[in-house]
């Protein structure tokens, strides 16, 4: 009887709070009271942030020599224009970047059969691949297709310029540095909907091949110093494709290459500034946007329109301070704008003290396009369970605001606000804010914060799909000033919401982080039935366990992620005392998950004509169980991946007794990063297995988990705790 009404509560329970997450007809709510969102919705200019885009990025900009001696233009303008705004603490870190490719020149000719101009770097700056070397040449253009190791040897390419329609690298490194040909033109592979008049920012260099079995590491393909890079064009689509056919109607074509280009000593450069709260002591928000992706490739969304819209943050925020229309906040918020991951990464790693008080950070990566004609949703990207915390619910808070208000609702289309909240630019897009609220993903200067080394939590506010990205076609036209301004608000509120923070507004985030928790255990129950309705009678204990593991895993996430909330509590006893009631209200509704795959897995078990399996864990299981990893002060000593050097330092011989290549996925920064966040004290190494596979589409090998642990104990970072 007891258990029925515990079950019947959570389900009533889970129906309540589910019914939150989703905006009714008549009510839109903000953490912020109506009054400072209306001063933060007015004041943020979309057309000041696409002012910027376009300043900086309208289009594909040769850079100036003297910028090398100097500072960046891009640097300078944000400097500039925070200085303007009144933000005096802005100013510029630099720390040594090495050598910069640069080009002066760069022409493709055809001279026979008829003369003609085929690419320079003067009429379009990515037409010159980078890296290319000085050269003056010329030579028969032959056609290598796809431009495979195959195609190649079949052209017989040596002392030729190739063309091809395959990657201008891989084409490179095969036809120049292995079979002697001279350059290579490349036909644009921009994507489908990118049109036939762009082309890709590309480089050559050299690509190594995989190692060969049974050969020496020193007669290796690679284990010699690189060769130095010959040369390669991009064409666009349109004009490529009659050279092509020229070249396949068997027509001999003669070309001239003259190109001239210089290396250049360059500074990673920072622009730093801060809006400081009443308290220093209470902690910072940080926001951040890579200014730069390397020197020569350039791109408005990507990623202008980031380093635009946090500039439009600060302003907005600084205006509304300066003017009393917001009070100061108790927290701090500072911006930094630099080289993606290089630079930005740099200056934390330069700056440990202001790390240990930064609560979180919120990065934005092509956060300006225009959503329709990208055919793109804004999509909010969460931190991973390694990294649990409040703000990942703080901003979807002020996303489902501008998303659910700024649509027409057929509920009040006869009133006079048919679309209830309305945030528009003067000059920008009238439509929808498309938005989608997502699990983790990595590949921008977020994940320089939620480094195992700093633990400052970060989310990534970004627009996907991007028909122009990396591409010359990504500038100024494809931005929208609506979209500028609805990025500017949702990230000014969210700040301010966490600088401002007081125990009522905690109490206000943590029950919307228990709402929001409900809602996410359910998908996470809905993941868990479905692997048992794909399961087989000889898998289905398996997937049994799979599937209650899922909603274990999220349960460990969702209640480490309403402890966090209490850093923002001055009395924390109360605080933490509602905090403890929703946790419990959150278990109540895992359970009555749980207890409903019960049921479930009891019909799937009937319609395969087996019986109900009862979970059993396996030796090597009850092994993870008792294992729980704590890190060591060695993890944070030095910073921003600064304990990379103690792993590369454990004897080669050593981590072999360790092999460790089946940790499931992980993005380009490597598979371990989200393992190692999960080592925090309290989580055996079983809990961290589900924990990533509950975040993965493939399950981690769990004596692999165990043997990387064991490499990090052994490199000191780690200390395993067994239990009894």
């Amino acid at each position: 009887m007891k258990r029925s009404f515990y079950l019947s509560a959570a389900v009533i329970l889970l129906f309540v709070f589910a019914a939150q997450a989703q905006y009714t007809p008549w009510l839109y709510w903000t953490f912020l009271p109506k009054e400072q969102m209306d001063e933060i919705v007015g004041e943020a200019s979309g057309e000041a942030a696409w002012r910027t885009v376009a300043t900086i990025n309208a289009y594909n900009r040769d850079r100036l020599p003297e910028e090398f001696t100097g500072t960046f233009f891009e640097t300078q303008y944000v400097l500039d224009q925070l200085k303007r705004y009144g933000l005096g603490s802005a100013e510029i870190f630099t720390y040594p970047g090495g050598d910069a490719w640069k080009a002066i020149k760069g022409a493709l000719w055809e001279v026979k059969p008829i003369r003609q101009k085929l690419a320079s770097y003067n009429d379009m700056v990515p037409m010159l691949a980078t890296g290319s070397s000085p050269t003056q040449a010329t030579g028969d253009l032959v056609w290598v297709g796809r431009g495979t190791p195959e195609d190649i040897r079949l052209a017989k390419v040596e002392g030729k310029i190739v063309v091809t329609e395959g990657n201008i690298s891989s084409v490179h490194s095969e036809a120049c540095l292995r079979q002697g040909a001279l350059g290579v033109i490349a036909i644009s592979q921009g994507r489908p909907d990118s049109g036939p008049l762009v082309i890709p920012w590309s480089g050559i260099g050299f690509r190594g091949r995989p190692p060969i079995p049974g050969m020496a590491p020193a007669e290796q393909p690679g284990a010699a110093p690189p060769p130095k890079p010959k040369f390669g064009f991009n064409l666009p689509l349109r004009e490529g494709e009659f050279l092509k056919k020229r070249l396949l109607g068997g027509e001999t074509i003669s070309v001239d290459v003259k190109i001239e280009t210089q290396s250049l000593p360059y500074d990673l450069e920072n622009i730093v500034c801060l809006i400081p709260g009443t308290d220093p002591n209470s902690g910072e928000i940080i926001f951040s946007a890579h200014l730069f992706e390397g020197l020569a490739k350039q791109g408005a969304n990507d990623n202008i329109s980031g380093s635009a819209a946090i500039l439009e943050v600060a302003r907005t925020l600084q205006t509304l301070i300066a003017d009393g229309r917001l009070p100061r906040p108790k927290r701090s918020i500072r911006f930094i704008w630099g080289p993606e991951f290089a630079g930005i990464g740099r200056w934390v790693q330069a700056n440990q003290a202001i790390m240990e008080k930064t609560l979180c950070n919120i990065n934005m990566d092509m956060v300006g396009e225009w959503l329709t004609k990208c055919q793109a949703h804004m999509c909010l990207m969460r931190t991973t369970y390694g990294n649990p915390h409040y703000i990942n619910d703080v901003v979807e808070n002020y996303y489902r605001y501008v998303g659910e208000g700024n649509r027409e609702r057929i509920q009040n289309r006869s009133s006079s606000y048919p679309v209830p909240r309305r945030i528009v630019s003067p000059f920008g897009a009238d439509e929808p804010f498309y938005y989608s609220i997502e699990t983790h993903y990595g590949a921008s200067d977020h994940e320089v914060f939620n480094d195992w080394g700093l633990g400052v939590p970060g989310v990534m506010m970004i627009a996907w799909p991007d028909p122009w990205y990396h591409l010359s076609g990504d500038l100024a036209d494809k931005s929208d000033s609506t979209q500028l301004k609805r990025t500017a608000v949702i990230g000014a509120a969210a700040a301010y919401t966490v600088a401002s923070a007081d125990d009522d507004l905690a109490v206000r985030i943590a029950a919307e982080t228990a709402s929001n928790a409900t809602r996410r255990l359910g998908h996470q129950f809905m993941v868990g039935l479905e692997e048992l309705n794909s399961a087989k009678a000889e898998s289905l204990a398996e997937s049994f366990k799979s599937a209650r593991s899922y909603l274990e895993a999220a349960l460990v996430n969702e209640k480490e992620t309403l402890d966090t909330i209490l850093e923002l509590a001055a009395d924390k006893a109360k605080v933490g005392a509602y905090i403890v009631k929703m946790k419990k209200t959150v278990e109540t509704v895992a359970a009555a998950h749980l207890a409903a795959l019960q049921t479930h897995i009891e019909t799937v078990a009937t319609r395969l004509g087996t019986k109900p399996v009862v979970p059993v864990l396996s030796d090597l299981e009850k092994k993870a169980a008792k294992m729980v990893p704590r890190p060591t002060p060695k993890v944070r000593a030095d910073g921003y991946r600064g304990y990379t050097k103690l792993i590369e330092q454990v004897p080669k011989e050593e981590k072999a007794k360790f092999p460790y290549a089946q940790l499931g996925p992980g993005d380009f920064m490597g598979n371990t990063a989200e393992l190692q966040c999960l080592i925090n004290g309290t989580h055996s190494v079983l809990d961290i297995k589900k924990m990533l596979d509950a975040q993965s589409q493939r399950k981690a090998s769990l004596q692999h988990i165990i043997n990387y642990i064991q490499v990090l104990r052994l490199a000191g970072l780690v200390e395993i705790k067994e239990l009894k």
